[in-house]
């Protein structure tokens, strides 16, 4: 079975968010660094339904728990 494989910028996408580079660019600078003690989706800056998108998709481990994790890294950088 074929594991579906999504963008880093389709993700963007189904959080409402605006999807071209310099806009996820812009995203990651504003909201970096993210505290190691915060869960992705407990960040103060999403909607209640961006939380739960990230919640859900992380605990069904679905095929957006990779960029989930992926856009969780980009934040905590420094």
């Amino acid at each position: 079975m074929d594991t579906p494989h999504h963008p880093f910028h389709e993700l963007f996408a189904q959080l409402g968010l605006p999807c071209d580079g310099l806009s996820i660019a812009a995203f990651i600078k504003t909201h970096t660094p993210l505290a190691a003690d915060i869960a992705l989706p407990d960040a103060d800056f999403w909607t209640s339904a961006q939380a739960d998108f990230l919640r859900e998709k992380l605990l069904e481990d679905a095929d957006w728990a990779n960029r989930i994790d992926q856009l969780s890294e980009a934040l905590r950088a420094i």
